[in-house]
């Protein structure tokens, strides 16, 4: 059915020949004087859908395309750097500010809840109020987070910071996805959105290696003092080349646009649903009324809010068409499923060869490099195949049957624990890289050939919450399985339970135990066993993804550039 809905004649509004390339971006407004010159043309149908796929393959950024993209690319370094670089230092913070393994946990939980949280609606504000101010905004949000955690001096300062620089750093995110869906035809949108993805590895690769050498030969907060100059250089490179006619309606008038109401109860019933979540099993039982409360309100005020946006909001920040159709929801659960997977591995892989292997900071984050340099050539190549090819739906596939495959070897590693060989390992990591890779780009794209042409910047921007929602609740998840299943393996072998809410800081004690001690032995046991919990879990998750692939159905990538925001030249 989608693929004849793909076809209709009505639908080609998304691909009309005869478009000069100053033509091919179509605002809202010029809508039916398209659809009037669609109608009136002679041409079959076949002849109009070959015309669309040769003008999309023969796009070409001009100049200042290209400072657009590269400007994007190079804040989005910064923001991959950030999510990555604490990975290998979440020890070294437990016991530098004397916190507990719960507190070290929501350095990490704290930032992607906030970012997942406002993504949705500072997407719909950049509608109103431009994208370049909503971009500047955000970067000033991540800048002042980076200076309050640099200078924080206990944990909830340093929450607090995370919690600014997760919102900044998640309009940074959504509001990349949204220019580029404003600025390149959707068929040539992932060859090019491959210099963000190349950002985004090089991030993630540098992350946990520049975080462990901060932390062996200078200090943790360094890990925040980092972010500055990209945040200085990033605002003057918004300023002078990310810039769009404007909006010239007043103040008051955009004011007056915004879903106010729907983004105030989404936001705050989504933040106490996700505490809920964070909070179980770690800080408070499931059964506790302090978890239950938190869930069960975040749960109702999150459906009241959809309500409003179905029948009280006369401009829903949330677009119900991106949701109409089952391959739609499907990727949806494909962008969560990655999100979740992905992280879970960038959390726990670097803390495993801390805790069981005692590998030093750095060297943690030299061993997760096989997942993150794979992971960017396999992006890269399947960006360029889908956008020469014009189809997605052979890597969606692809992609989540090597992440499956590598998710479940990696459960191979924690059983071996310490007598694992290294290359055993190492190509473990390769093929679960390989995977997401492959994953990463075919999941973005489906998820916007999915959507009509004017709904495809909110639907790249829902691809970010949901993949980002997916990194909270994975990260939070992961919590709960490792020190849970690590408690009870503690108790079986007749150890102290409490080791479990101190994992990260009880490894520095440890390294203090002869290798030939059996309480060194029970415990590594423990870690063990917390690990193999944690690697189930990234397995299910990734054949959830499988099957979810499985739904989404082909769709043209050959669409006419649809933008409310037009370059300013």
């Amino acid at each position: 059915m989608a693929t004849q809905e793909a076809h209709k004649p009505s639908s080609l509004i998304h691909s009309c020949p005869h478009r000069s390339r100053e033509a091919q971006t179509v605002s809202s407004t010029d809508r039916n004087d398209l659809q009037k010159e669609i109608s009136s043309t002679s041409l079959p149908l076949s002849d109009m859908e070959a015309s669309t796929s040769s003008a999309s393959t023969e796009w070409k950024p001009k100049r200042q395309e290209y400072l657009i993209m590269l400007t994007i690319a190079f804040i989005s370094l910064a923001v991959a750097l950030d999510a990555t670089i604490l990975v290998s230092v979440l020890t070294t913070l437990a016991v530098d500010l004397h916190g507990y393994a719960e507190e070290a946990f929501w350095a990490g939980t704290s930032y992607l809840l906030a970012s997942a949280v406002f993504q949705p609606f500072i997407a719909d504000l950049s509608d109103g109020f431009g994208c370049r101010q909503l971009i500047q905004a955000s970067l000033v949000f991540f800048t002042a987070g980076s200076i309050i955690c640099a200078r924080a001096g206990s944990f909830p300062v340093l929450l607090g910071g995370r919690c600014l620089q997760g919102i900044g750093g998640g309009g940074i995110i959504t509001m990349g996805q949204v220019v580029f869906a404003d600025v390149v035809p959707l068929r040539q949108r992932a060859k090019w959105f491959a210099l963000v993805l190349v950002a985004w590895a090089l991030g993630s690769v540098l992350g946990p290696l520049v975080g462990g050498l901060f932390v062996q030969y200078s200090t943790w907060r360094w890990c925040f003092y980092i972010n500055l100059p990209f945040c200085g250089i990033g605002l003057i490179l918004v300023h002078f080349f990310v810039r769009f006619q404007t909006d010239r309606s007043s103040l008051r008038e955009k004011l007056l646009r915004v879903d106010w109401i729907g983004g105030f109860l989404f936001i705050s019933s989504l933040t106490s649903f996700l505490i809920g979540i964070s909070w179980a099993g770690i800080q408070f039982p499931w059964s506790s009324f302090r978890t239950i409360t938190p869930i069960v309100v975040g749960a109702v005020g999150t459906l009241l809010s959809l309500l409003w946006e179905r029948y009280g909001a006369r401009q829903p920040f949330l677009r119900r068409p991106i949701f109409y159709s089952s391959s739609a929801v499907a990727a949806y659960v494909c962008a969560f499923c990655q999100g979740l997977v992905l992280f879970l591995a960038l959390y726990y892989v670097p803390f495993y060869f801390m805790a069981v292997h005692l590998a030093t900071a750095t060297k943690a984050g030299i061993n997760i490099f096989p997942v993150t340099c794979f992971l960017l050539p396999s992006s890269a190549i399947v960006s360029v195949l889908i956008t020469h090819l014009g189809r997605f739906r052979w890597a969606l596939y692809l992609g989540w049957t090597i992440t499956t495959l590598g998710s479940g070897l990696t459960i191979l590693i924690a059983i071996r624990g310490e007598n694992i060989k290294t290359a055993q390992w190492v190509g473990i990591f390769i093929v679960f890289g390989l995977g997401n890779g492959v994953v990463l780009t075919s999941v973005n794209f489906a998820i916007q050939s999915i959507a009509r042409g004017e709904d495809c910047a909110r639907a790249a921007s829902m691809y970010v919450f949901f993949r980002t929602l997916g990194m909270t609740i994975g990260v939070a998840v992961g919590g709960t399985v490792f020190q849970n299943i690590m408690s009870y393996k503690l108790k079986q072998l007749s150890q102290p339970t409490s080791i479990a809410r101190q994992a990260e800081s009880f490894i520095t004690r440890l390294k203090t135990y002869s290798r030939d001690d059996h309480t060194r032995r029970d415990i590594l046991e423990a870690y063990g066993s917390g690990f193999q919990g944690v690697f189930m879990v990234m397995t299910v998750v990734s054949a959830v993804g499988l099957l979810s692939s499985l739904v989404v159905r082909r769709h043209s990538m050959d669409k006419i550039l649809e933008s409310k925001h037009r370059i300013q030249r």
